[in-house]
């Protein structure tokens, strides 16, 4: 089996925050980049997501999981 995004990301320096859809997920984005993290917004893997995904399947283009890593020195 390949490496999946979200290990990529891993790689990268990313650390899995959470998924959501708007309003929250702006809300959540704006307070992270308040405390000084990078955010990066990753569209919707629901294979990769921890339980119950079959309301965000329905519309996967609504939702996105928060990545945030130290901003670069």
């Amino acid at each position: 089996m390949g490496v999946t995004r979200q290990e990529e990301l891993t790689c990268q320096g990313w650390q899995r925050q959470a998924t959501y859809d708007e309003p929250r997920l702006s809300e959540m984005a704006d307070m992270y980049e308040q405390i000084g993290l990078e955010i990066h917004l990753e569209p919707l893997h629901a294979e990769e997501e921890p339980g119950c995904t079959g309301c965000m399947e329905i519309m996967p283009g609504l939702y996105k999981t928060i990545y945030t890593r130290k901003k670069p020195d």
